[in-house]
């Protein structure tokens, strides 16, 4: 009976979520801009359904080692936010400031972006529309970053950090990562008051767009969690990779229009540029804050996120899956 159980579940699943990548093809399919290039807008709809072709395949033949993960994270939930919790209060125990001191470095890091790009080189800054005010237009784009920088490097960290929870048999580890991204969650959320609030004093007052803060968090939490599931397992056996991430995310820093505005370049750079998912969540916090627009606006943008994102996260959860059985011997 059991067995039988599990065996519906797996078929409804599989049925779930081809009916989900059916729909989002025909959505796909049928959507139609008349301001783009009609060979470019049928490039992206063939390459957006054959990924979501070979991803609706993937899912059913993996779907065992697939959905573990996401079972396992629902079922420890109440676990999870308790240990996140902690771990967040942990990072700054002993200290006079407490959890302020995380907040510090990413408040100097804008004052400094500010000075230099608004104050010393004033009429020099790397924005197309001189309306919005460069601190603004600033720290919309810092914000997203410093939360998907600080989330990756310590969820990459995180088995390294847990070892002695790691190395106990019956603790389910694939918890591990998500607690560290929900800790660097918090610091995420007094950054984005700050960003709302920048943006009153520059007569920018939330309104209903203001919500979709909420949506582009989610977005880049799922998407840095599908990538540390990858990066915390490979970081067991090949200690090397927090050098290279640290030097990929100096690189990614310049290569995502954060400090300058995509507009200022090429539609065939910008096209280039755009190929990085985090540009999505970036333009999404400044749509949301200055340029008063849904999310679902930007249609092929919000489609390829979220493809990428899913197919990200499930290279994710096998990768983390076929390593985790080594993980207690190494560390």
């Amino acid at each position: 009976m059991k067995g039988s159980k599990f065996r519906i579940n797996k078929k409804t699943g599989i049925i779930l979520f081809t009916v989900a990548m059916i729909f989002m093809a025909a959505v796909i399919v049928f959507y139609h801009n008349p301001l783009a290039d009609p060979k470019e807008e049928m490039i992206k709809k063939a390459i957006a359904c054959s990924i979501i072709l070979i991803s609706t395949i993937t899912f059913a033949v993996l779907y065992d080692k697939i959905t573990v993960l996401p079972i396992e994270l629902f079922q420890s939930r109440h676990l999870i936010w308790k240990l996140s919790k902690n771990d967040f209060k942990k990072r700054y125990a002993g200290s006079y400031l407490g959890a302020l001191w995380a907040m510090v470095q990413p408040v100097v890091t804008i004052v400094m972006y500010y000075i230099v790009f608004e104050v010393i080189m004033g009429s020099g800054r790397p924005t197309a529309n001189d309306d919005i005010p460069y601190v603004l237009f600033l720290t919309a784009g810092l914000v997203p970053w410093f939360y998907f920088s600080e989330a990756l490097q310590n969820g990459t960290n995180a088995m390294l950090e847990y070892t002695y929870l790691v190395k106990k048999v019956v603790f389910k580890i694939s918890i591990i990562p998500i607690i560290k991204i929900i800790a660097a969650t918090f610091i995420h959320v007094f950054f984005a008051l700050v960003l709302l609030l920048i943006a009153a004093i520059y007569g920018y007052t939330p309104s209903i767009y203001t919500i979709q803060l909420i949506y582009y968090s989610f977005c880049l939490f799922v998407f840095v969690l599908g990538i540390c599931y990858t990066t915390c397992a490979v970081m067991v056996f090949f200690r090397d990779l927090a050098q290279i991430i640290n030097i990929l995310l100096q690189i990614g820093m310049w290569a995502t229009p954060i400090l300058w505005d995509i507009q200022t370049i090429s539609p065939k750079a910008a096209m280039l540029v755009k190929i990085n998912p985090l540009v999505y969540i970036v333009n999404g916090y400044r749509s949301t804050i200055f340029e008063k627009s849904w999310f679902y606006e930007d249609f092929y943008s919000t489609m390829y996120f979220w493809i990428i994102t899913v197919v990200i996260f499930g290279i994710g959860a096998l990768v983390f899956k076929r390593l985790k059985i080594h993980f207690a011997d190494v560390l």
